[in-house]
């Protein structure tokens, strides 16, 4: 059976742009996706580009996520979504902020794995699941409390449901992105007091493209990690490690 055959896999936060390269890496490997994510536009779109299945949920809602994934059979999914919240210091954060960025980065990802994960066993094929998390959980980062803190949560729930879900066959792993420099992050990140003194720390010296975090992702997923689980893979240019 080759790599991406094996059953339905989905990517929520398809409608940005890590989960939308995701989509399409995945699609081209000939694997059956169903994105989802908040913008329907964009959703169907990419449904339209790529031939994928979308589905629409609210992830911070458990209803909502139950009543979308409660009867869907999967094999995988990539928890891609996510909310970047606040740049702001611990002294200053806006706690109403860091409420929903937890709700959607973490209290999100284990609401799509509890559902997701009981399709996987009722099915009794094993899985694999990828959780999209940050560099921001490995290192501190300036003005990052809220986000940091909310991928670090997720780091948690990648490694205990590795633990949990392995007897079934289930793999979870984490993947941990530098910046991708979007017209959303640019206006921060783009800095040259952010940017400059960032990448000359960084041993690569560049940002990441999407299609470099899709691939580490799509591999993740594949027969080819069959014995990975429970990992965090950095995919920072170098950053974490120095």
């Amino acid at each position: 059976m080759a790599d991406y055959d094996k059953g339905p896999i989905l990517v929520t936060g398809a409608s940005g742009g890590i989960g939308g390269a995701t989509v399409r890496l995945l699609r081209e490997k000939g694997a059956d996706v169903i994105a989802a994510g908040q913008d329907r536009d964009k959703l169907a779109s990419l449904a339209q580009e790529t031939g994928c299945r979308i589905l629409a949920f609210d992830l911070t809602s458990e209803e909502s996520v139950a009543g979308a994934l409660g009867e869907l059979d999967l094999w995988g999914v990539v928890n891609c979504g996510g909310f970047g919240g606040e740049i702001a210091t611990p002294m200053e954060t806006d706690i109403s902020v860091f409420d929903k960025v937890i709700s959607v980065n973490a209290r999100g990802a284990l609401l799509v794995t509890k559902y997701a994960s009981r399709s996987m066993i009722r099915l009794g094929r094993g899985g694999a699941i990828v959780n999209v998390s940050s560099q921001a959980a490995l290192v501190a980062l300036r003005g990052h409390i809220s986000y940091g803190a909310s991928k670090a949560a997720l780091d948690n729930i990648t490694r205990v449901s590795a633990l949990e879900l392995g007897p079934h066959g289930i793999r979870v792993n984490g993947v941990h992105p530098t910046v991708v420099m979007t017209p959303m992050s640019a206006w921060y990140w783009g800095r040259p007091e952010i940017e400059k003194p960032f990448l000359e720390q960084m041993p690569l010296g560049r940002w990441a493209t999407e299609a470099e975090i899709a691939a580490p992702i799509a591999f993740l997923l594949s027969e080819g990690a069959s014995m990975i689980s429970g990992i965090a893979l950095p995919i920072d240019g170098g950053y974490t490690a120095v």
